[in-house]
């Protein structure tokens, strides 16, 4: 998802810098509590992966330009199911901002835009998880509901912030409402998508139990808290 170039300009960009800083502050903080209980090498592996994920998935699987912006499969639960919340939010945040440096430069002045909506969203769903995973469940066991939760959370919240940037930015006439309008409602099908794809992945890591190499992905993916 990118907010267009052109909805937002001007001053009220300023609002923009000032939630994505906010965004990256909050991901700091947990960047901190998993160097502090599971060490910097172990970030910065899931980190890397995580970046280059979100690359991958920007460039290469399916996206559609849809009314205010475009419609992708950012996959951003899986991603905190297999990685955690921080490496998932410094990856959003580096592939983003990689994307833009390498391919579209003209999205840069929407960072802040965007990166709020990719990371607030990804914060639900790490409060989310923790009130409807059981601390004695691994993430390989996870169940469909609980899937379509998380993935119902992310991808509510990204519409949600979809939605405040282009009605803050071009205000309520009608054509602007039925390009949100629009888009929210061709973003949603993605809720149908993503569970079965946090679940095909889950499953995946499940096999591999014992195989997957200490460090390369959150110790929940596959042992009780």
């Amino acid at each position: 998802m990118h907010i267009e170039p052109g909805i937002v300009t001007g001053a009220k960009l300023v609002l923009s810098y000032a939630t994505g800083i906010a965004a990256g502050g909050v991901a700091l903080k947990l960047a901190v509590e998993t160097v502090r209980e599971q060490g910097a090498g172990s970030f910065a592996a899931r980190t890397l992966a995580t970046t280059a994920l979100v690359f991958v998935f920007f460039e290469i699987l399916p996206h559609f330009p849809v009314g205010v912006s475009e419609v992708h499969f950012i996959l951003g639960s899986t991603l905190f199911l297999l990685f955690g919340a921080a490496p998932a939010a410094f990856g959003l945040a580096f592939g983003l901002l990689l994307q833009g440096m390498l391919l579209e430069p003209v999205d840069l002045p929407q960072y802040g835009m965007n990166v709020t909506t990719l990371l607030v969203p990804l914060f639900a769903i790490q409060a989310i998880a923790k009130r409807i995973i059981a601390r004695n469940t691994a993430y390989v066991d996870l169940k469909y509901g609980q899937a379509l939760a998380l993935s119902t959370t992310y991808q509510a919240g990204v519409i949600a912030w979809v939605a405040f940037w282009a009605l803050y930015g071009s205000g309520f006439a009608i054509s602007n409402l039925a390009s949100v309008g629009t888009f929210a409602a061709a973003y949603a099908l993605v809720i149908v998508i993503e569970p079965l794809a946090d679940l095909a992945v889950l499953a995946l890591a499940k096999s591999l139990r014992g195989v997957t190499a200490p460090g390369l992905v959150t110790p929940r993916l596959h042992n009780a808290a």
